[in-house]
């Protein structure tokens, strides 16, 4: 008779202090549903936008729409950061500890996808579901990851960058050089936060102030002819690679709105490209991965040129898993659905790094 597995216990975080929050609680909540109870134990546990920890003990289906809190019991929790003793700490009186056996973060943005997180795992010895620490930061920094693409022979679009309090003369310098169209970005967010398009002077200044609500740096980037695709990895040592996929937009730019709603924009997968334009992205996206030292997943997003340029535009190392998620898609389209890649990216979590 074959022995049974045993059933690990994974810590599933969701929330954050992050303007991704929302996003965050879709994405868990599809987590939470696809995950297989015949190999894993889920312990979720919610971060308020305020930073509170919360044992959740509610259902799944309640974690959309932010209502998570009233639909289910809710614990005040903690973490004891013994390295290879680390607990979840009730913070009820009870004195309770329920262990773990990796961490899995379903965090977007920054306090949750850029790094931090992760360095309170690692520094406490747990193994967890994704990127660790200095990917994490170096996928969430644009400029730095633009940097380490080109090193590994990827291109990448002309920028500048700029820190809080950089006079307003040198930033429409750049512009200048840049030329119009343009977009202004923060250095370090995600979801297309404080990211705006600008397409002559007069909105530059209105498009700065934005991108710096967001962070202490800001990227002008010139706009780059053609349409965004984008590549699933998934792995360690041996990487398997999504199927490509392509964003349609019949206006603007890929923006938050659009990202979780599609009103005017259309995604194909795979993309409508010859099969080897898509091996070359493909190509491009593991050059990219490894350039970041990513592990277990991470979705890499590019440009397609109409001369045929393959651009980098950034890593998502905690992509979106919702219902309109490009990842999930993207490895569906190659035969591995979403309980499946779960599954997998659960075990890659668990393997040493």
């Amino acid at each position: 008779m074959r022995k049974a597995e045993t059933v690990q216990t994974i810590l599933v975080l969701f929330g954050g202090c992050s303007t991704e929050h929302e996003v965050s609680l879709q994405s868990a909540a599809a987590v939470l549903e696809h995950i297989d109870p015949a190999r894993f134990r889920a312990l979720p546990v919610g971060i308020t936008r305020e930073g509170r920890w919360l044992r959740y003990l509610g259902p799944a289906q309640a974690l959309p729409g932010g209502k998570w809190q009233q639909a289910g019991p809710c614990v005040p929790c903690t973490l004891t950061l013994d390295r290879g003793g680390c607990r979840l700490l009730w913070l009820d009186g009870s004195g309770q500890k329920e262990a773990f056996d990796a961490a899995f973060p379903v965090l977007h943005g920054k306090n949750g996808e850029d790094g931090t997180i992760q360095g309170l795992f690692e520094l406490a010895g747990v193994p967890v579901v994704g990127c660790g620490v200095l990917p994490s930061a170096l996928a969430m920094d644009k400029d730095r990851a633009h940097k380490l693409a080109a090193l590994a022979g990827v291109a990448v679009p002309e920028s500048a960058v700029f820190a809080r309090g950089a006079a307003a003369a040198d930033i429409h310098a750049a512009a200048e050089r840049l030329g119009w169209p343009l977009f202004v970005k923060p250095v370090r967010a995600g979801s297309s936060f404080g990211i705006s398009r600008v397409e002559g002077p007069a909105g530059l200044d209105a498009a700065v102030r934005e991108a710096f609500c967001h962070d202490g740096e800001i990227l002008l980037e010139e706009a780059v002819p053609g349409f965004e695709v984008g590549c699933a990895v998934l792995g360690n040592d041996a990487l398997t690679v999504g199927a490509v996929d392509e964003i349609e937009l019949s206006e603007g730019f890929f923006n938050y709105e659009e990202k979780y709603t599609l009103k005017t924009s259309a995604i194909h997968c795979p993309a409508r490209i010859p099969a080897e334009k898509a091996a070359e992205i493909q190509a491009a996206a593991r050059a990219v991965y490894r350039a970041l030292g990513c592990r277990v997943f991470a979705r890499v997003d590019l440009f397609l040129t109409p001369d045929g340029r393959i651009v980098f535009n950034e890593v998502n190392t905690i992509p979106g898993f919702t219902a309109h998620s490009r990842y999930p898609s993207m490895m569906k389209a190659i035969g591995l659905d979403f309980g499946t890649l779960i599954t997998r990216m659960i075990e890659l979590g668990v393997q040493q790094a």
